[in-house]
């Protein structure tokens, strides 16, 4: 028996007027879907604990089957695992965007934060200003790490876990209220400012019609992680396949295998079918049992607050990656079960993270169900299935 989590990151929302009140996932065509739903097992999963902060280090844990009450030791220092930053136990990691505030002439602390991913930034663009900061900022307390597209990495050394308010929390406000206390953290934010605005990188994205990528945004702190493996926790050798350095880090620590995928950035024009066919290779040719197939885009289009483009990054996972799987797996004669989800809602109307239990489907090629639920919020409540803790879901996909 072979085992696929295909994870639509952020993809559950709340009922939207201008779909009739529907959910994107309702709004969408997904044929995929609506067919494995018939003969699959749907139901609701809490995969938030009480008293954390919803986000897709808690949520991403909990779908790997490690209780993030447990193992959870801040987000920056499992994205550090994946970039290969060496981690000393007392330091701390911090996550280190590239953001764009309002280029006016106003204060610094009275900017607004316009783009929590400056235009989903291409990694090699942000490479060229992360060598900027680190030749006029880094010294030995702080140590800046380039990461991928506009997620990167900055170590603190004899640091402290610190509150900062999350970018793509604040979009469209004022930054005044949600500057760090720490008076070193808002430096480096003021002076970043002043390196980025007129890099002339920033200047020829501006005459694009891009974004500005330019300030730095910290958030994330946390101390250096310590995962246990996942075959020696589940037993099942364990492959990841995502573009962000957040998953790619949670695999490392827990020592599974991460997959590289050309093309595969993390933006609605990822390479999805290089997602999916890479899952299909490491299982069948590969020998291993587990895969987990991760898909950032409807997270990105959620905090846009774009419908048109949420339904769009769905309609892609159903065709590009959940069919494709689903008819290389039959051809290949191999007997496996596919858990298919999102690590958290991400709604439209909020434009970020919420806890609310988030809509699985559970199909096993070797056991198919008749059922009449579609896959969305409102039929997994229907059925009456809750996994209050989501941590326990991947036991359920792997009982046999």
């Amino acid at each position: 028996m072979k085992y696929i989590v295909i994870l639509g990151d952020g993809m559950a929302d709340e009922p939207i007027e201008s779909l009739q009140n529907r959910t994107p996932l309702e709004a969408a065509n997904t044929p995929a879907l609506d067919m494995l739903s018939k003969q699959s097992e749907i139901g609701l999963a809490k995969t938030i604990p009480d008293g954390m902060k919803p986000g897709s280090d808690t949520a991403n844990l909990a779908v790997l089957g490690y209780d993030p009450a447990v193992y959870y030791s801040g987000r920056s220092p499992l994205e550090a695992l994946s970039i290969g930053v060496p981690m000393k136990d007392t330091d701390i990691a911090l996550r280190c965007n590239i953001v764009t505030l309002s280029d006016d002439d106003l204060p610094y602390e009275q900017k607004t934060m316009i783009d929590h991913s400056a235009s989903e930034i291409s990694t090699e663009d942000a490479a060229i200003l992360m060598d900027a900061i680190r030749e006029k900022m880094q010294n030995d307390t702080f140590k800046f790490y380039t990461g991928t597209s506009y997620r990167h990495c900055t170590i603190w050394a004899n640091g402290k876990v610190t509150e900062f308010a999350q970018p793509h929390d604040i979009l469209t406000q004022q930054i005044t209220k949600y500057l760090p206390a720490e008076k070193a953290f808002y430096a480096m934010m003021k002076d970043s400012y002043d390196i980025l605005n007129n890099h002339p990188l920033n200047v020829e994205r501006a005459k694009k019609g891009l974004n500005k990528a330019n300030s730095l945004w910290f958030w994330g702190a946390g101390t250096k992680p310590a995962l246990t493996s996942f075959q020696e926790k589940t037993g099942k050798s364990g492959a990841m396949i995502s573009a962000v350095d957040l998953l790619k880090g949670i695999a490392t620590g827990a020592k599974m295998k991460v997959i590289e995928v050309e093309g595969a950035n993390g933006t609605l024009h990822t390479n999805y079918e290089g997602k999916a066919m890479a899952a299909v290779e490491v299982l069948v040719k590969d020998g291993y049992d587990f895969v987990y197939v991760h898909v950032e885009a409807p997270d990105e289009m959620g905090h846009q607050g774009s419908i048109e483009r949420k339904i769009q990054a769905i309609e892609y996972l159903d065709e590009r990656v959940i069919k494709l799987i689903k008819n290389k797996m039959d051809e290949s004669g191999e007997d496996y079960r596919m858990l298919i989800l999102p690590d958290h809602p991400t709604p439209i109307r909020c434009r970020t993270h919420t806890s609310d239990p988030i809509p699985y489907l559970l199909y096993d090629s070797t056991n198919l169900l008749a059922g009449e639920s579609d896959y969305n919020e409102k039929d997994a409540k229907r059925t009456g299935i809750y996994v209050n803790e989501g941590y326990t879901l991947i036991d359920h996909l792997f009982e046999r």
